[in-house]
């Protein structure tokens, strides 16, 4: 009889392990699927970065403010130089950084040749003068010997009249013969005649002499300006503060000989004061003046206007300068600030922060997601100094990265960690 196998087997005691190698090995295998998923998606992000060395901001609409900023300092508005009348030798009397009042004299000038001039004119002028008190003298003397005649012109014309008459009466009577009747009509004719020419004699004497009087007087006249001038030339040495300020700085020495309008002094207004800003160039075209300024200096904020823009262009920057809207106590000349010159206000627009993302010329970002930011391109249009407009990529809400975005290598995903 053939014998079986049942001779040799074993019972064996079911263990642990044996129970669970099954469901080890699909555990096995759902991580090897894990690690492969995991693996494949790590290769579609790409990269992550540092989500802590990043800068993002939401993208948001309003008010757009542009803006420009520019540096500068304060000036007075009125910082006059004074200049020197004429040649000579000048004494400074005010030294700089001293006050000074309106009117007060600050330098003197001294000028021989002026004074002399004067003293010159003034014995013209007293001699005219004197020449017309000698005319109007003789005026006088004349106007008498001319009334003179006139006067014994009428008494002879008196007499010849008296004649006429007796002549009448005599004639009627036969008393007197036909010649002297004649006679004594011709007598009062002559004596019309010569009382006639000498009344016409003493009127053009008259006139002649009023004549010669206002000549005489005209040259007095214009002899007075010539006086009267050279006179406001030498109270002119005396230079005066045309302002209530400080004096700035000598140009000259003391005592220096000086010419003809050389600059002598100069002059600070403390009572008004503005503000010279430097813009650059690319913002000239923009610029027009009454814009609005905000300005910041010593820790005070100033509003301003523009007053004027330079036409020309110095080391790439316009110069424009600013009123202020109110003068403060405590400015200084030549004090440093920063200002914004309030270009234009766009209402209702789409913008971000401005941020070093801007450096890829405005065209591309990275949209936040959750743990993922995605590359996006984006068009942007104007920027003020805090904010930049965005036209086109995003909607409002989204938050986009705008920090440099150098690390990011230009890949389409990066996981922020």
């Amino acid at each position: 009889m053939i014998r079986d196998t049942s001779g040799q087997d074993k019972v064996v005691e079911h263990s642990m392990t044996q129970r669970w190698r099954k469901p080890l090995a699909v555990a096995a295998a759902l991580a090897v699927s894990v690690g492969s998923l995991v693996w494949l998606s790590s290769r579609d992000v790409g990269q992550s970065v540092d989500a802590s060395r990043l800068v993002v901001a939401k993208v948001e609409r309003g008010t757009l403010v542009r803006d420009v900023a520019a540096t500068g300092h304060i000036v007075a508005a009125n910082a006059p130089i004074l200049y020197s009348p004429q040649s000579g030798h000048v004494r400074l009397l005010a030294q700089p950084g001293d006050q000074v009042e309106v009117e007060q004299v600050v330098a003197e000038v001294t000028s021989p040749e002026l004074a002399n001039s004067l003293q010159q004119q003034q014995a013209v002028l007293a001699s005219l003068q004197g020449e017309l008190e000698g005319r109007r003298l003789d005026a006088r003397a004349q106007e008498l010997a001319l009334t003179r005649t006139l006067e014994l012109a009428k008494v002879d014309l008196d007499a010849a009249q008296r004649e006429e008459r007796r002549a009448q009466k005599s004639m009627q009577k036969q008393l007197i013969s036909q010649r002297d009747f004649d006679q004594a009509i011709d007598e009062l004719a002559r004596a019309k005649l010569n009382y006639r020419l000498a009344g016409q004699e003493v009127q053009i004497a008259k006139d002649t002499l009023a004549f010669e009087l206002k000549s005489a007087g005209i040259a007095i006249e214009r002899q007075q300006l010539v006086v009267q001038e050279l006179e406001r030339q030498v109270d002119s040495l005396a230079i005066r503060a045309p302002v209530t300020g400080i004096v700035g700085n000598h140009l000259v020495e003391q005592m220096a000989a000086v010419s003809q309008s050389q600059p002598l002094i100069t002059l600070v207004d403390l009572s008004a004061f503005e503000a010279e800003l430097q813009v650059p160039e690319s913002y000239a075209d923009e610029l027009g003046l009454g814009m609005d300024v905000e300005l910041q200096l010593a820790g005070m904020n100033l509003q301003g206007q523009l007053k004027a823009i330079s036409p020309e262009v110095r080391d790439r920057q316009v110069t424009t300068r600013v009123r202020l809207a109110a003068q403060p106590q405590g400015l200084r000349q030549n004090q440093r600030l920063s200002a914004r010159i309030l270009l234009e206000n766009r209402p209702d627009t789409l913008m971000v922060k401005r941020g070093a993302f801007l450096q890829s010329g405005g065209s591309l970002s990275y949209r936040v997601d959750g743990e993922t930011a995605y590359r996006t391109a984006i068009q942007t249009g104007v920027s003020s100094i805090s904010h930049v407009e965005v036209l086109s990529g995003v909607k409002e809400g989204d938050t986009l990265i705008i920090s440099s975005l150098d690390t990011f290598e230009n890949q389409d995903k990066v996981m922020l960690r």
